[in-house]
């Protein structure tokens, strides 16, 4: 073989040695790249596993509690009240009429005048009345001067002694007697002359205020209409009709008995006090129908907050309970077992308590079982309490307990209402 030839086949393997050297750095390249990308991803994956975990952990040791108000458990005097629906109505109503016939010559009230006893209403056209009165005075002065006469024949015949027969004498004396009797007729025909003048001034019976006036001056007005002149109702003292349920009838007497009932009235809303009085009629009876009984309070009216056929509610005192333990009612709750509250324990979290509770009054409960003074009970958020949760108390709105001396305004609350219709409406 030629030195050219082994050059030309020599050429080829020199050229392939540097295109394989070539190649090698490119596999390392991607090795080394592939080891990277493993520990990084590793390494990304574990921190994050580790960090979630971390915040979890963080998490549960740093959980908030349930946000709830609070109210601590106190003692106080609790008034019992008793709420109802009720009316005012006039103490006094009188309808004015005429008593005799005749035509209206003034009228001396403006409509809605406040009126005392003896004011002039109505004066009538006296003078019929007044002529009446002159006759039957005219008459008795003839009949006296009659009767004198007749007093003088029997003195002259008495004189005559047995001059005069007997039947004289008797005649004489039944003259006397008949003319006197004719006197005390025309006296007793005198007093109706005068009353009926009297009828004719018609004045106030009562203090009062006038209403609408149902005739004008100048008509005729008789003694049988049936229509009066003007109503007249006594709004000062006023008086209040109420019902009350059957079965409120024995505190209701036992509280009459024990003294003065305070009855309080209240408008139609419940937000404003219009008057203080008291328990002044128990009707006789029960309505067997409605299984009601009607009460009659009477109240002091000189501001006329109360008027006739206003409608009110009405609040009577039937007890006070002396230093009983109370709660807030919205921390009541009912469950199947009956009636419980949250309270909140020592490590803060809330203690589900069965309690016994007497009544409901002034917004309040009056806890006869389960709670002591001073103990702490949820009023708000239960909805997201349940035994043994944790409790994050909202310390701006919690309920202090009052100082001791204060005094408690009445409330309105009354009778035993639902705790469950308070749970379901904060819900």
């Amino acid at each position: 073989m030629s030195d050219q030839d082994k050059m030309e086949r020599q050429a080829p393997e020199r050229h392939a040695e540097p295109r394989r050297a070539r190649g090698r750095p490119w596999l390392l390249t991607l090795a080394l790249l592939a080891i990277v990308g493993g520990g990084a991803w590793y390494w990304f994956t574990g921190h994050a596993a580790r960090s979630a975990t971390d915040v979890n952990a963080g998490a549960a040791r740093e959980a908030p509690g349930v946000p709830v108000e609070v109210a601590a458990a106190e003692r106080r005097d609790v008034p019992v009240f008793l709420e109802l629906l009720g009316t005012a109505q006039a103490l006094n109503t009188v309808t004015i009429r005429s008593r005799v016939d005749g035509q209206i010559f003034k009228i001396a009230f403006s409509e809605g005048q406040t009126v005392k006893k003896g004011d002039l209403l109505v004066q009538i056209d006296p003078r019929p009345f007044q002529a009446a009165l002159d006759q039957a005075l005219a008459q008795r002065a003839q009949d006296e001067a009659t009767l004198a006469n007749n007093r003088l024949d029997l003195q002259r015949s008495e004189k005559l002694g047995e001059f005069a027969t007997r039947q004289q004498l008797d005649t004489q004396r039944a003259a006397v007697s008949s003319q006197s009797a004719q006197i005390a007729a025309d006296e007793a025909a005198i007093e109706n002359a005068r009353t009926q003048l009297d009828y004719a001034t018609i004045r106030s019976p009562l203090d009062g205020r006038t209403g609408l006036r149902l005739i004008d001056e100048g008509n005729i007005v008789h003694a049988a209409d049936a229509s009066g002149i003007v109503e007249i109702t006594q709004v000062d003292p006023i008086a209040v009709l109420f019902t009350a349920p059957e079965d409120q009838l024995a505190g209701i007497t036992r509280a009459q008995s024990a003294g003065r009932v305070p009855v309080t009235a209240l408008s139609s809303d419940g937000k404003a006090v219009l008057a203080e009085g008291e328990l002044v009629l128990i009707n006789n009876q029960v309505d067997a129908a409605s299984g009601t009984v009607k009460l009659k309070a009477q109240f002091p009216n000189g501001e006329g907050r109360l008027w006739p056929g206003l409608s009110v509610n009405v609040r009577l005192l039937l007890k006070t309970l002396p230093d009983a333990v109370t709660v807030p009612s919205a921390a009541v709750q009912r469950g199947p077992d009956g009636l419980y509250v949250y309270a909140v324990g020592q490590d803060g979290k809330a203690e589900r308590r069965p309690i016994e509770v007497g009544v409901f009054s002034q917004d309040r409960a009056v806890v006869e079982k389960g709670l002591g003074p001073g103990d702490r009970v949820v009023t708000a958020g239960q909805y997201r309490v349940t035994n043994g949760t944790k409790l994050a108390v909202n310390a701006a709105r919690e309920a202090a307990p009052p100082a001791p001396g204060a005094q408690h305004q009445p409330g309105r609350q009354t009778g035993r209402p639902d705790p469950s219709s308070r749970q379901t409406a904060e819900r």
